[in-house]
Parts: C-alpha cells; structure tokens; sequence
C-alpha cells in the first residue's frame, strides 16, 4: 500500500506502508544507532514521536521478548528505508512487522531517509504525519501536518508513568529468561518511573538496590515515610517544565536523600535546583554521541534520546556542570554542591548503546552509603 509522510513544514515523501494501515501524527525525529530497534520502539522516551531510523537496513534480527524496555512500544510511527524480509536470530520469536503491527504502530518505508535527515538538521524538528496516501489529498496532509502536536508544553511523563506503585523484579516486566544476576538488597530506593525503562531497573538492582517503582507525580511526603536510602529519578518523553508536580516533590526532597537523574529525570532535577530548559533544533537521538567527563577528561560515548537541555546560563552558582556533549557543547550532566544530588542527560544503561557510563550506578550507591544508607 502506498504511504505518505507529510511534515509541518509542507514537505511531501512518499513510500510503502507496513505495520498499521492508519494514520499516525507526532514530531519527526531521527536516531543514529544502527542495532537496537526494538529497544527504541520500547522506550517511553519516544512517545509522542515519529522515528525515523537512519541505519538503511532495519528488522533482520527480528524481536524478543527479552531485549523489550517496557510494556509496549510507545513510538507513533516509524520510518525506514527498508524493512529486512527474513528475520533471522535464534533469540526472535517475531518478525518487526508483525510486532509493529500487533501494537498498531504505523511504519513508512521506502523513503530517502537520507534526505529526511538532511531536513530535520537543517530546519529542525517538525511535526507529521504519516498514512495511506489515498486518505487524504496533499493539501489536507498538509494541514494535519502542520497541526499535528510537537513536545513543547506537554506533560507526556504523565501519559507513560505507572498509575500504581509497585516493587521490581524481573517478573514485574517482561524480562524473565535474560540471566540476569541480582544481588541481594543493600539499600532500598524509590524510582520515579517518568518513562522507565527494564535495563535501568536491572542495573539499580544489580548493585544491591531494592527498587520500588512510582508514578510521576507520586508525593514526596510519602517518599520521606517509606525511610528509603536513595531516590532515582527516570528518563522520559516531552517537555520537563510542565511536570510541576514532579519538580514540587524533588523542591521538598532535596537534602533528604540522595537523588540521582537521568535524561527527563536530569532535567527535573535542574529544574528542581532553580534551573531551566530550552528545545533542542533536532534533539539527541543516538548510540554514539561523544560526552566529556570534565573532571577527569575522559570521553564517554553514550546513548542519548531527548529533546530538550538544561540551560547552562541559568543555573545557579550552588549547581556544577559535570559533563558536557562534544557535539554541540550543551550540558550533559550536573551536581550539586549543597545537596546529595547528581545527574546526567544521556542513558548510562545503554539498551541499545555502549556501558562507558555504567559507573554512575556505582557513584549512586556511594552515595547512599556515605549519606549513612546501606542494609547489610
């Protein structure tokens, strides 16, 4: 069937249309990785998005239960330059078609992904639309392009978050089967689940952490009655400045407890500490985006997805800047200097990605027990 992307700003593409035969609006964005598709699809991160993969080749590993990062897809839509045929790994029971179709997901292939690409850096990110072709004349895909939603205002942790707590083990997701090791609990943390991810709840637990999940908004009075010894703050989709309840509970949970951040997470954070935000052009959508570690000047390569960035001119003098992306300069991680509390902007879990950051989990749980945290 034939399928069209139209873009906010008028631009026409045509191509084939796989997965759901629908039509599927959100903010076009690209992502650089080259393996890790179905954990993209399965990132809360990406709701509300279009993805566009820039890796030509995409579904010949096919999907597993095991590499899921959530419940369920949480993409809009998905475009690729080719959708592989065959599926062939010992690990998949499903073909990425037959996945995407399953959750409803629409997928355009076919395209000049190439010349997408070149666009969104160019222009920066825009909303769209993709659909069967025959549903709509061009003008009318225009029209819905241009008024589909984009991130800016929108409280998306709210729509992705857990409506209910709940303590985590590899039988809360859909993990079971991955040989995972956990070790037995040292500490016991509250993760705010903004758009959780599986491999972030492992790796928490890896370390001896006992991880209660929570919902974004979940009250920081009831944090502080539960007597936990470390508060993780998830990653996430849309924009952080309209999580206010969010930024109100880490407000009254500073210097309780030791918090660490991640992408959304850091951006809450930030704010939280009496920072702001801005819109990225084209955000960081990647496996493979060069950071620098300033104290010791290391390079990490990281896996990012977001949107948004702290604004490094309004933080406040008791905030440092830790880390800082050698793509575009913007802040990649901060401290402060009054409180137990750190962050970073990027995915330390990886999933998909590289483990150059693996040792922020370890800084978290030397945290907790030099702010006197540890069960055993």
């Amino acid at each position: 069937m034939e399928g069209i992307l139209a873009l906010g700003n008028g631009r026409i593409f045509r191509g084939v249309l796989r997965g759901a035969r629908t039509l599927s609006s959100g903010e076009v964005i690209f992502n650089t990785a080259m393996t890790g598709y179905q954990e993209i699809l399965t990132d809360p991160s990406y709701a509300g998005q279009i993805v566009t993969m820039t890796y030509p080749h995409i579904g010949n590993y096919g999907i597993n239960p095991e590499d899921l990062e959530s419940r369920r897809p949480f993409v809009n839509g998905l475009i690729i330059k080719e959708m592989s045929p065959v599926t062939s790994n010992w690990r998949a029971n499903e073909s990425l078609e037959d996945f995407l179709t399953r959750y409803n997901i629409t997928v355009l292939e076919g395209i000049d992904t190439r010349a997408l690409v070149v666009a969104l850096r160019d222009q920066g990110t825009v909303p769209g639309v993709i659909a069967p072709a025959d549903v709509l004349n061009e003008e009318q895909f225009k029209t819905q392009a241009a008024n589909a939603a984009t991130m800016e205002g929108r409280n998306l942790a709210s729509t992705v978050s857990v409506k209910e707590p709940y303590l985590w083990n590899e039988k809360a997701g859909t993990g079971e089967g991955n040989g995972a090791v956990e070790a037995p609990p040292r500490f016991r943390v509250i993760a705010y689940d903004f758009g959780i991810k599986y491999t972030i709840l492992r790796q928490l637990a890896r370390r001896g952490m006992e991880v209660r999940v929570v919902p974004f908004d979940y009250p920081a009075e009831s944090v502080l009655e539960s007597g936990v010894d470390g508060v993780f703050l998830s990653n996430g989709p849309g924009d952080p400045e309209p999580v206010t309840e969010a930024i109100g509970n880490i407000k009254k949970l500073l210097g309780k407890v030791p918090i660490f951040g991640i992408c959304l997470g850091h951006q809450i954070l930030g704010l939280a500490l009496g920072g702001s935000s801005y819109k990225l052009k084209f955000g960081h959508h990647g496996a493979n985006h060069p950071v620098s570690r300033l104290k010791t000047g290391q390079v990490e390569i990281t896996s990012q997805n977001h949107g948004f960035a702290l604004r490094e001119e309004a933080l406040p003098a008791s905030v440092a800047v830790t880390h800082r992306s050698l793509n575009d300069q913007t802040v990649e991680g901060i401290e402060s200097l009054n409180y137990p509390a750190f962050s970073v902007q990027y995915h330390p879990e990886a999933s998909p990605g590289p483990h150059d950051s693996d040792y922020l989990f370890d800084q978290f749980a030397e945290m907790m027990l030099d702010y006197g945290g540890s069960r055993g």
